[in-house]
């Protein structure tokens, strides 16, 4: 049986990737947040600065601020809250991938065929 042995990432490795990821997560965060932002908007006629607050308190799973909404504006903050919940699952993995996998480097968790 061949295992190919590989010297595990190198701090700075981890570090570098780390920050990518960090940088994707606020994308996705802050697209999220004005997605938020202008449904509340739309639906409600909120003032950005209520829209930044229930979009905020949704995406971070709070939960609303204002609850006298119209029909369309139920609507929307239930889809908006489910949308939340899948990026606050997105958005740990992103954080936590560079990370988890310089752990399986370090102790050598590999694939292993045993169809050889």
């Amino acid at each position: 049986m061949h295992t190919r042995h590989r010297t595990p990432p190198s701090r700075r490795h981890v570090v570098r990737h780390t920050a990518r990821h960090f940088v994707i997560s606020l994308g996705l965060i802050m697209a999220s947040l004005l997605l938020g932002m202008a449904g509340y908007g739309h639906y409600e006629h909120l003032p950005w600065r209520d829209a930044f607050l229930n979009s905020a308190m949704l995406l971070s799973g709070m939960g609303p601020i204002d609850q006298e909404l119209t029909n369309g504006g139920k609507l929307f903050a239930g889809l908006y809250a489910l949308y939340s919940g899948l990026v606050f699952i997105a958005v740990t993995g992103l954080l936590l991938a560079p990370s988890v996998h310089h752990l399986m480097k370090r102790v050598h968790w590999e694939d292993r065929d045993d169809t050889e």
